[in-house]
């Protein structure tokens, strides 16, 4: 089990990585400089989405036992998106805890293994935007408009784009 010391350090490591190499496609900070298990994270709309052009803004916060559990992403944005809950929690596989899932959607290698990073979990978040999965929906609003209402759904995810490039 990791202590919040070997956690501390895990996180420094991988936002001084971060910093020394950027990732296309997304920035991340500490929303408080004394507190390393809170990231601030922007992600850019991937090209050749409905996202794109979008600056989405969310927040990562980590478990004192990282990176034996995963964080949870929270988009403080709007953002309108089948894996994306009203509230904007993310709601994808690499975020699940590790091990099998009791609800037998997902295999145990696409949930949380310590060896991911928070570029990895960006990484991605930025594919899930690129291809939502309807199948087990965290929005089921959205996933009916992406799925039967398509038009619906590209003016709504439009909306948080303008909205997205106003509040910078």
């Amino acid at each position: 089990m990791a202590s919040p010391s070997q956690a501390s350090l895990l996180l420094q490591k991988q936002l001084k990585d971060l910093c020394k190499h950027p990732v296309d496609g997304f920035s991340a900070g500490l929303v408080d400089e004394t507190n390393l298990f809170e990231w601030s994270v922007t992600i850019i709309g991937p090209e050749e989405t409905l996202y794109q052009g979008g600056f989405f803004n969310a927040i990562m916060t980590f478990p004192s036992n990282y990176p034996n559990s995963p964080p949870t992403v929270k988009f403080t944005s709007d953002i309108w998106h089948p894996n994306v809950y009203s509230d904007g929690k993310v709601c994808i596989s690499i975020l699940h805890p590790p091990g099998e899932d009791p609800n037998g959607y997902e295999l145990a290698s696409e949930r949380w293994t310590p060896v991911q990073s928070v570029e990895s979990i960006v990484l991605s978040i930025i594919s899930m935007l690129s291809s939502p999965n309807d199948e087990s929906p965290a929005n089921v609003d959205a996933a009916k408009d992406w799925r039967e209402r398509r038009e619906e759904f590209q003016k709504k995810v439009s909306q948080c784009v303008r909205k997205s490039q106003e509040m910078l």
